[in-house]
């Protein structure tokens, strides 16, 4: 069903000649260019994802310019993430429910002009709040681009190579916004890892309208209250890690917070189990194998933000890195990401399974992850190269199986919740494991500076401070990996094998 109408007085010579005219400067559609179709969902996706971790290089600046204390400078990202992954489900049912293109359009363009507003921002209070607009953009946006990607590719090994190429970009997206931030910051200002988006977003719009087909419009609600009670449960839950990291876990605050948190969560469930036409249809977890999935790539994206949270600030703070420099730091691991995502949708899903291949590229990331916490505040950027290569190498691995796991035998009515849900699981994944990691971090720096030797400078102490409490947040980060290989290896079954005349 098509979402554009008619004018009842309408000349159909005239019609006939306007679409005619049409022809002449009209991208061709999608079946003609599938590439190009590919191309802007990819460049949708990358410019959402990016956006989690450019601000990471640039939060020195930040801090500086707009007078963050150093507790609440981790909103800068959870502000964001949690607007993204909080709404993502509302954005795939309104996917659903109004035409996928329309919300990709509409995401797009509040995403482009909350970066617009973002990069003029004069206090924190006007960055955070561009922030959440720009979550509430990429909640729209990119559940409907995924959903186009899955119903515009339905060959199977087409599809296999398109998520291949959109879980390289989900992945390596991340890493890659930290080269970008280190290279705006250097050469510009803060200001333009948020300035950057308006002239991609302003493409997208330009392109996006042509290539992409509507979706047929299904029939249903939007589940507010879902939305609600789980937007503001996830964020009232990471408040209170947050508070904790300063003001302790017994404060009236931290407790009180972690109350309403699990019980706006419990009322999200009991909402979900009676909607008529809930956000999150409970049934998709029926599956073992896909609830699964969904777990460990919360648990994966877990350790993987904290880790560049911390290990920015580390390259900045310890070795002295200018931000340029920071952000290149990253190229090994940006690299590596792409490549191992290519090389695990082309050959090693088909070739070793994608239960095996899972398996190995956790373990990997768990060895990269246990490695870095190792760094010493004499470590050089050489004890860095070799974890980076190998955490890069194992995440980009698992991600294409991950991805496929959590997608498989979804029926299309869920298309658009089950895509909603993988980009859930990232963005709630990091903003969890980032204030788990940074209540760690405060904890472990109070100890840490309590047991310094006297006689040392500010600067010195500092530094060690920093290197003992990282250590101690990436050895938590461990942990979330070290969890995610026992569900992979233990919760998710293997499919038995067709027979060769069964295919």
């Amino acid at each position: 069903m098509s979402i554009e109408t008619q004018s009842p007085t309408s000349n159909p010579a005239a019609d006939a000649a306007a679409r005619a005219g049409r022809r002449t400067w009209r991208l061709p559609r999608p079946a003609q260019r599938p590439n190009l179709v590919l191309a802007v969902i990819l460049t949708c996706q990358l410019m959402v994802v990016i956006d989690v971790t450019i601000v990471n290089i640039a939060l020195h600046d930040i801090r500086r310019s707009l007078g963050f204390s150093a507790a609440s400078l981790s909103w800068v990202v959870s502000a964001y993430t949690l607007a993204f992954g909080g709404l993502l489900l509302l954005g795939a049912r309104a996917g659903d429910i109004l035409g996928r293109r329309r919300m990709f359009l509409a995401g797009i363009a509040l995403f482009t002009v909350s970066s617009l507003a973002g990069g003029f921002a004069q206090n924190p209070g006007e960055l955070l709040a561009a922030r959440v607009v720009q979550g509430i953009g990429g909640a729209f946006a990119s559940p409907s681009a995924l959903a186009l990607l899955m119903t515009m590719f339905p060959d199977a090994r087409e599809r296999t190579r398109a998520i291949g190429l959109y879980a390289a970009v989900s992945v390596g997206g991340s890493a890659l916004g930290l080269i970008a931030g280190g290279v705006l910051t250097e050469y510009a200002s803060w200001r333009w890892v948020l300035f950057v988006n308006v002239p991609i977003g302003a493409v997208l719009l330009v392109f996006g309208r042509p290539l992409l087909t509507e979706t047929e419009r299904q029939h249903g609600r939007f589940d507010l209250a879902g939305a609600l009670t789980s937007t503001l449960g996830m964020t009232s839950l990471v408040y209170g890690f947050v508070h904790a990291a300063s003001d302790g876990w017994r404060d009236a605050a931290t407790v009180t917070a972690f109350a309403v948190g699990v019980a706006l969560l419990a009322a999200f469930v009991l909402i979900e189990s009676r909607a008529s036409s809930p956000i999150t249809p409970l049934r998709l977890f029926a599956d073992r194998n896909r609830a699964s999935a969904y777990v460990a790539r919360l648990l994966l994206v877990a350790g993987m933000m904290g880790m560049f949270f911390f290990l920015t600030q580390f390259l900045r703070g310890v070795l002295g890195y200018s931000d340029l420099v920071t952000g290149f730091a990253f190229l090994p691991l940006t690299a590596v990401i792409f490549g191992a995502t290519q090389l695990s949708s082309r050959v090693l899903v088909e070739r070793i399974g994608a239960h095996r291949l899972m398996i190995v590229g956790i373990s990997l990331s768990t060895l990269g992850m246990l490695w870095l916490s190792q760094l010493g505040e004499h470590s050089g950027y050489g004890s860095l190269a070799g974890p980076l290569v190998v955490f890069g190498l194992g995440n980009g691995l698992a991600f294409v199986p991950l991805t496929t796991s959590a997608l498989s035998g979804v029926e299309p009515r869920d298309a658009g919740a089950a895509s909603g849900l993988v980009n859930v699981m990232q963005q709630v994944g990091g903003s969890l494991g980032l204030a788990v990691l940074v209540t760690v971090f405060g904890a472990s720096s109070t100890s840490a500076a309590a047991d310094l030797p006297k006689g040392l400078s500010r600067a010195e102490a500092a530094r060690r401070v920093f290197v003992v409490a990282s250590d101690h947040a990436f050895w938590v980060a461990t942990a979330f990996l070290a969890g995610t290989l026992l569900l992979v290896t233990f919760a998710i079954r293997t499919k038995a094998a067709q027979p060769a005349d069964a295919k």
